[in-house]
């Protein structure tokens, strides 16, 4: 953590301030937007649910350092900002308060997980994290690795041949079937197919359960 906050003796403001042009007129309106990061990080915590000491674990930042940033006794700087909000899962510039552009793309950043590509989808952290999975056809000499770990998992296929092996049960899940089953029972999952499995991942701590609401039936109609 001390790396963190002291690996750079120059702020990202030092750098904008000692660019060609920059006069006395352009610090209050630097030092201004800085004056407003901190009330946004708090607010964006707040708002998720986040704590201190959650974002001090999940950042590697201590606790103090995010409680001045967030007060406006500590400096805002790349050090510090950059873990935020990949913690958070926003861009950098939704921290510093960046003109919107009119972009309402959502840019997800894949990443590899041995042979698999996951992509996040939930924006904030919390309890409940939501992913994509893209795994790639079965090997031929592929066997079951059965693991357990702590947490509650739902399985959505939406492409593809899904096998899940869970326990005691072998099943293969097709395109708008699901699971839900709770991680400390043996479970292994691959494609079952010559081609590909997209499926949508949704992983809860110990005890959770999904919550559906659906419309109640009409009195006339049954079936509705």
């Amino acid at each position: 953590m001390a790396d963190m906050e002291h690996s750079h003796s120059t702020s990202p403001a030092a750098d904008l301030t000692a660019g060609p042009g920059a006069g006395p007129a352009a610090v209050p309106a630097l030092s201004d937007v800085l004056a407003r990061v901190g009330p946004r990080l708090k607010r964006l915590r707040t708002q998720r649910g986040v704590t201190l000491a959650s974002l001090s674990e999940t950042t590697g930042i201590s606790r103090s350092t995010l409680s001045r940033l967030e007060s406006g006794q500590r400096r805002p700087s790349l050090e510090l900002l950059l873990p935020i909000a990949q913690a958070h899962r926003v861009p950098l510039d939704e921290l510093v308060g960046a003109p919107e552009v009119g972009d309402p793309r959502v840019r997800l950043a894949p990443r590899r997980a041995g042979d698999r590509t996951v992509v996040p989808l939930t924006r904030s952290p919390g309890p409940l994290q939501a992913f994509k999975l893209v795994i790639p056809p079965r090997r031929s000499d592929e066997e079951p690795d059965l693991r357990t770990h702590e947490g509650y998992e739902w399985l959505y296929v939406l492409s593809g041949r899904l096998r899940l092996v869970l326990a005691d049960h072998d099943l293969v899940l097709t395109p708008g079937e699901a699971a839900e089953f709770d991680t400390r029972l043996p479970h292994w999952f691959s494609s079952a197919g010559e081609g590909p499995a997209e499926i949508l991942s949704l992983f809860g701590r110990q005890g959770e359960r999904m919550h559906i609401r659906a419309k109640p039936r009409s009195r006339g109609n049954p079936r509705s």
